[in-house]
């Protein structure tokens, strides 16, 4: 199965959804940052959620920053989305030890932690990005999501997102689905929707039992007709380079660079998101001190 952004609205026009499926997304974050299954499922969680967020932005080259700060285990969790759902991100603290709820179910909540906020920034090319913000309510983040909308956006939502780790700590199945009602929409709607919601069950069981993105939608919407609007593929994608990073050097002032070259002759930065490492040596950092 293919990692994809599924987006979908009812033929009544009154309900749209977007469903992605992202094990390998999930796997290769796992990879790059050397994840335990706690840190794995909590932070693949944060990325699908970004991924589908971001793929909503209606500007090209936009991109959307979902940053928790629970106070659990985890510390911050940060995952950034481009315009068409691909993804980076990092955790704090990745080497948490596994905490479960009951055997074989991890506590992401207890992980993550609900002493703090959940806080979207979309940044679609203003002079400054839009920032909303709210108290965590689970820190199970699909909950903490669907009421991130509700009370920022009064867009009534139901999420669900899941990160299914094998016993080998590989990623096996991850993916999840945004339902949002549209004005017009009334309450038999939402007791349909609760009513797929509930027969569904676990998104990452039902991944693992064999549906994709399409088949979450018309699971969870099999009461509506259901119009697929588009399907494309997403990946984990990382848009460091040495010159992104060089203006970082240059970021930091005359001074202080100053002083980098002076105690330590050189300078290694890696990347947060991906842990590509960038070396200059003593005369790099001379040269690009003279052209500032």
């Amino acid at each position: 199965m293919r990692d994809e952004i599924v987006r979908a609205i009812t033929g009544d026009g009154l309900v749209k959804a977007v469903a992605v499926t992202g094990r390998d997304v999930v796997e290769w974050a796992r990879n790059i940052h050397k994840l335990l299954p706690m840190s794995t499922a909590a932070l693949g969680r944060a990325l699908l959620g970004a991924s589908m967020m971001g793929d909503m932005l209606k500007e090209e080259q936009g991109s959307l920053t979902l940053q928790i700060k629970g106070g659990g285990p985890l510390g911050t969790i940060l995952a950034v989305s481009d315009y068409e759902g691909n993804v980076r991100g990092y955790v704090q603290h990745p080497q948490v030890d596994l905490m479960e709820k009951y055997r074989g179910k991890l506590d992401v909540g207890a992980a993550v932690g609900t002493d703090g906020t959940l806080t979207v920034i979309k940044d679609i090319g203003l002079k400054e990005p839009y920032v909303g913000s709210i108290g965590l309510f689970s820190g199970e983040i699909a909950d903490d999501l669907a009421m991130y909308f509700v009370e920022s956006e009064q867009i009534p939502t139901a999420c669900a997102l899941g990160v299914l780790v094998g016993l080998d700590q590989s990623v096996t199945a991850a993916g999840g689905y945004l339902i949002q009602l549209l004005p017009g929409a009334d309450e038999e709607m939402i007791s349909k929707i609760e009513a797929g919601v509930h027969a569904m069950g676990s998104v990452s069981h039902a991944l693992a039992d064999g549906l994709d993105g399409e088949g979450l939608l018309k699971a969870v919407l099999k009461d509506f007709e259901l119009e697929i609007l588009e399907k494309h593929p997403v990946e984990y994608r990382c848009y460091c380079s040495r010159d992104r990073v060089t203006r970082a050097l240059i970021s930091m002032g005359r001074q202080e660079l100053s002083g980098l070259i002076a105690e330590q002759g050189q300078a290694e930065l890696s990347c947060q998101f991906c842990d590509k490492v960038y070396r200059y040596s003593r005369e790099e950092l001379e040269d690009i001190l003279a052209n500032m």
